[in-house]
């Protein structure tokens, strides 16, 4: 299967949001994290104001009454809190939507607590309001992932997980456009591959030996724009337009942003990084090896425990399609999960699939 989400940020990020190095990465939401803070006001509290001399500008004050900024992301925030449709707000004049979220903030809607994001970097210039979120957001700091990443991998240049290269061109040089490392006022993102110490397979696919690494993504924001996310798999290669090719046994770890979403950061993702990094490749080899070998006898048995009739139907029609013959083996399960879930649209019944896949060949073990 294909993994479109490093093409999905390669292909919207501006140069600014773009790093060279994971070192980088983490110097710049570091920054972020020291001149932030978080405040829990009251909903009445909150006021917009239309910037004077500028039509189209939007501020906020809260109980000390310094204006802040609002970002296009906080706006939509803001007005969910008010009970506006944010498209609506932003294409009429700013006085009168500035109006409109007063209404709400102070009058049509019940006084609720809101969780205020913000951020000063510069001290001659007012603060910015990142978020406006509930009061119980379970913030997970961008900057305790990449201190993470830092620490088990380096600068993500040098060490064993590196930023991939485009078609497996370990030579070529890092660049704005071939990086993998992201961050906005928003999220992150970022890719990392071990690509030096690929995973020879016997018989793969065809009877043929393959060639993987191994990768993951992670993915976050301080915001409320995305839950954590941290997915590892295996692949062939990343093209130049960073879609990843010939994944192979997709995992993926969400964590969503209530309130004890630091504490099962901290339980769940910060020992998955640190596996990732203390991982032999020959554990792995050994796993699918097994997978390979460990023939499952009845297929409509095992397949229809875990799936519903049609898919299990579906399951095997995706494996004879890629394989040219039926399942016999673990390692036949997966690769027809797989295959099925390629062709998936919702993301979250592709993702569940992934996991199943996953699942197999794990009972090899």
């Amino acid at each position: 299967m294909e993994l479109m989400q490093a093409n999905h940020q390669w292909s919207n990020r501006p140069d600014d949001e773009r790093f060279l190095s994971l070192t980088a990465l983490n110097e710049h939401v570091q920054l972020m994290r020291s001149k932030s803070a978080a405040k829990i006001v009251s909903s009445r509290a909150l006021t917009a104001h239309p910037l004077e001399g500028d039509s189209e500008a939007l501020m906020l004050t809260g109980p000390n009454g310094a204006p802040v900024n609002v970002t296009n992301w906080s706006f939509g925030q803001l007005a969910a809190r008010a009970g506006a449709p944010a498209g609506y707000l932003r294409d009429i004049p700013t006085p009168l939507a500035a109006d409109c979220l007063n209404y709400g903030l102070h009058h049509s809607r019940d006084v609720v607590e809101c969780g205020v994001l913000l951020t000063k970097l510069d001290a001659d210039k007012p603060a910015t309001a990142r978020a406006v979120t509930g009061p119980n957001y379970g913030r997970v700091w961008n900057s305790t992932i990449t201190q993470a990443l830092v620490n088990q991998f380096g600068d993500g240049v040098t060490g064993k997980f590196r930023i991939p290269s485009e078609f497996g061109n370990l030579a070529a040089p890092i660049t704005k456009q071939s990086t993998t490392l992201y961050a906005s006022d928003r999220d992150m993102w970022v890719f990392l591959a071990d690509e030096l110490n690929r995973i020879e397979l016997p018989n793969r696919r065809n009877g043929k030996t393959g060639s993987l690494a191994r990768g993951f993504f992670a993915a976050n924001s301080e915001t409320g724009a995305s839950t954590f996310i941290l997915g590892q798999f295996l692949f062939d290669y990343m093209c130049g337009n960073h879609i990843i090719w010939g994944v192979e046994q997709f995992q993926e770890l969400r964590i969503r942003h209530t309130a004890g979403a630091p504490d099962k950061y901290l339980e769940q993702a910060a020992p998955a990084i640190l596996a990732m990094s203390n991982a032999s490749s020959v554990g792995m080899v050994d796993m699918l090896k097994s997978a390979q070998a460990k023939k499952v006898e009845n297929v409509d048995e095992f397949l229809n425990a875990r799936f519903s009739r049609s898919q299990t139907s579906a399951i095997k029609a995706a494996h004879m399609a890629d394989e040219q013959r039926p399942i016999e083996s673990l390692w036949d399960v997966s690769t027809g999960i797989t295959a099925y879930a390629r062709n998936i649209q919702h993301t979250d019944d592709r993702v569940k699939l992934e996991r199943e896949a996953g699942k197999a060949l794990k009972l090899a073990a």
